[in-house]
């Protein structure tokens, strides 16, 4: 049986006080310099009212599966969850889960140096620290013996994770993990469903890789399925 958020006890981040933010369905794993848990909250029921109040008003816009043209007046994390989905040509919420430890996290950049956000598999990165983020990969090998070297002068950094076998995520394919990194966590996330949708099987491998390739602002992108392995982007791969 799936048990959800299992890599979180994994997480080692010995310079960083770890905390969880919990907000209906928003369930975020923070590490700060100090415990910022109480900022933390207000911001994720900040942006959590902006989506809601949205949701409401252009019901679509919750609903599609492809881009969606929003105004110019939407909230701010509206705006971003769109852009993100029309360069990755997938709907708007799958960058929702990036845009909410993005906004956060950059909410959180004004009160601590060092900041991870984690919004189920979707990470949000600011600092000055070279950091690893480990690849989760569900019953693949490869599971959790591969990394993502990030070095500080890349931050900040989304790195995003989509998965037909992990998790409660709609995906039209079979990956057991695709990775997306950009400067934007909304672009990594909507980025990772994208490729994802592209791969049926690990022939298939090379779909999600060209997929990859024609998303402006992707840096780089990692596909697992099963015991295959496809890499493309100016990613550095080092062994856990």
């Amino acid at each position: 049986m799936y048990q959800p958020r299992i890599y979180r006890h994994l997480v080692h981040s010995p310079d960083l006080v770890s905390y969880t933010i919990v907000e209906k369905e928003t369930d975020l794993f923070i590490s700060t310099t100090t415990d910022l848990s109480g900022a933390a909250r207000e911001l994720v029921r900040r942006f959590r009212k902006d989506l809601e109040a949205y949701f409401a008003r252009v019901p679509y816009f919750a609903a599609s599966l492809v881009p969606i043209t929003v105004e110019t007046d939407a909230p701010p994390i509206i705006r971003e969850m769109a852009e993100a989905a029309r360069q990755a040509g997938v709907g708007p919420m799958a960058a929702v889960a990036g845009a909410v430890a993005q906004f956060v996290g950059e909410g959180l950049g004004k009160l601590s140096p060092e900041v991870i956000v984690e919004n189920g598999g979707d990470i949000y990165l600011r600092g000055s620290q070279k950091r690893t983020v480990a690849i989760y990969a569900g019953n693949s090998h490869l599971s959790g013996r591969l990394g993502l070297e990030v070095a500080p002068a890349e931050l900040p950094l989304g790195v995003c994770t989509s998965s037909a076998t992990v998790g409660p995520s709609f995906s039209f394919g079979r990956t057991d993990s695709a990775v997306a990194v950009a400067r934007s966590a909304a672009l990594a996330d909507a980025a990772a469903t994208a490729i994802g949708n592209a791969v049926g099987s690990a022939e298939e491998i090379g779909k999600g890789l060209e997929v990859a390739q024609g998303i402006p602002g992707l840096l780089g992108t990692v596909v697992i399925v099963g015991d295959k392995l496809g890499v493309w982007g100016s990613l550095k791969l080092c062994p856990l």
